[in-house]
């Protein structure tokens, strides 16, 4: 574990045995991902997820799936997911809302209304190739982190999977918690943080 990587998980653990959960980390140009990624829309493929919720087993009910970024008629951001399970295409769409914090976003869920809250940061982008973002919804019984890869090309770019395994590790998952890609041997990816 790389130097930044190391001050960046001592930070997280001290945040957390204060009881503050701090956001997660942002590069240093997140103001410009916030703007950029509201303006550069079109369809992207999650080729990496991982999530507390997840585990091996899950390899089994999902594969990787599309991402459509578009504006509504309300002027808003919208994302669109599609993912084949078996035979059938499922769908789900929700409304991002930018904060005041760049790079971060509260979620509108158009179709689960209740007390449950949820945010999405964006750690990374160069805005035609890739993205790493990450989730965190809340409920009051409990909460859900996710991270996810994206990519415009169905291909994983090797620098950007070492970025969302760094991630991973800073936000307390570990490889058990990742759905795809499959990653056989983790050993030449544990020094990028």
């Amino acid at each position: 574990m790389g130097p930044p990587c190391a001050l960046w998980v001592l930070l997280t653990l001290l945040g957390v045995l204060m009881g503050v959960t701090p956001p997660p980390k942002y590069w240093p140009t997140t103001v410009q991902i916030m703007q950029g990624f509201e303006v550069d829309k079109g369809e992207w493929f999650v080729l990496g997820l991982a999530g507390s919720t997840h585990s091996k087993a899950d390899r089994f009910l999902l594969s990787p799936f599309t991402a459509t970024f578009q504006q509504n008629k309300k002027q808003q951001l919208e994302v669109s997911y599609a993912m084949m399970r078996g035979q059938r295409c499922v769908t789900w769409s929700y409304v991002l809302i930018p904060t005041t914090q760049p790079g971060r976003f509260s979620v509108e869920n158009s179709r689960e209304l209740g007390t449950d809250t949820e945010e999405m940061w964006v750690h990374d982008t160069d805005y035609s190739t890739f993205a790493l973002m990450s989730s965190r919804r809340r409920s009051a019984h409990r909460s859900v982190l996710r991270v996810h890869l994206l990519f415009r090309l169905w291909a994983i770019q090797t620098e950007m999977l070492e970025k969302f395994l760094c991630v991973l590790k800073a936000q307390g998952l570990s490889e058990v918690n990742i759905v795809f890609p499959d990653i056989p041997d983790w050993a030449p990816y544990r020094r990028p943080c």
